[in-house]
């Protein structure tokens, strides 16, 4: 990261946050945040107050904003996204135009500017999408890898797909926590849910890793532990007192992050499973990265000691 220019799409949410705080002691050039958000922009600058940030205010529906910002820019970390899984089904062209020709713009804008490295976040929703965030995280993966066919080497481009972020906007520990407080009982969709696990400073190490070691087309997965969604609430909650309201639309029981059919063109390592056609796979064969047969589940004093 040292005196290289690194821009961040979505840079004001809490990737962006956790991102920015991690790569300042590293002394890059610039640091871009690029974002919708002038108002959580305006909080970063004050929380962070350091002369290499910069702020954009644009969408990545825009490509010609996101050209103007990529000027001079190294390293691009995708990360913009509309995420949220009733809003994305109760709004499906919306998270189209965002998830998918936002993901296009990216690339293109990367590739006109001569940015070298890009990579972007996914979701264990991308894979078999039973909703539509995740069918447009799917259809984003897609476009990121397939972007190094046209970029003929000089922009190269990678994808990271992890688990439930603890702790982001969006997610259920905040709802949680806000139901304690209120003294309502919490709100599970099926005691049965199981969900991979990954905190926000995880998830930026891992980032940052997998930047180090891409060469462009790669697919990184973490090993990362499960957790039963009634341990959570266990944790967060002693009391016991729930109210199980029913699965929703577009929800699943169990999330897979690597498919028995991708798995054949994976490698394993000690800490991650990289999808990459150009590589020799080692892994098992028949192999399936779901949270539910995950043999590292976090019991309910570790949940405890994490919140």
């Amino acid at each position: 990261m040292r005196d290289k220019s690194i821009l961040i799409t979505g840079g004001s949410g809490s990737f962006g946050n956790a991102f920015v705080k991690a790569v300042l002691p590293l002394k890059p050039r610039r640091l871009v945040i690029y974002s919708r958000s002038e108002h959580l922009q305006e909080q970063m600058a004050r929380a962070f107050d350091d002369p290499c940030l910069r702020f954009f205010v644009g969408d990545i529906r825009d490509c010609k904003r996101l050209e103007m910002a990529m000027y001079g820019v190294d390293i691009v970390i995708h990360a913009a996204a509309l995420k949220i899984v009733p809003t994305c089904e109760y709004n499906p062209f919306e998270a189209v135009q965002t998830n998918i020709i936002g993901a296009e713009n990216v690339c293109r804008a990367a590739m006109d500017t001569g940015v070298k490295k890009v990579v972007a976040l996914s979701t264990d929703k991308a894979v078999c999408p039973l909703n539509l965030y995740g069918a447009t995280k799917l259809a984003a993966e897609k476009i990121l890898v397939a972007a190094n066919n046209l970029s003929a080497g000089r922009t190269k481009f990678s994808v990271v797909r992890y688990g439930n972020v603890v702790g982001s906007r969006g997610s259920v520990v905040p709802l949680f926590k806000a139901q304690v407080a209120q003294k309502k009982m919490l709100t599970i969709t099926d005691q049965r849910m199981t969900r991979f696990w990954i905190t926000l400073d995880e998830a930026v190490n891992f980032v940052l890793t997998s930047l180090e070691m891409m060469k462009g087309r790669e697919i990184f997965i973490p090993k990362i532990p499960s957790i039963r969604i009634m341990d959570l609430a266990e944790a967060i909650d002693p009391r016991g007192s729930h109210d199980i309201i029913g699965i929703r639309p577009g929800e699943k029981l169990h999330e897979v992050l690597l498919t028995e059919d991708e798995s054949h063109l994976a490698l394993e390592s000690w800490d991650r499973f990289i999808i990459n056609p150009d590589v020799s796979n080692n892994t098992r064969p028949g192999f399936n990265y779901a949270s539910n047969t995950n043999t590292n589940f976090l019991s309910v004093e570790v949940l405890r000691k994490m919140l």
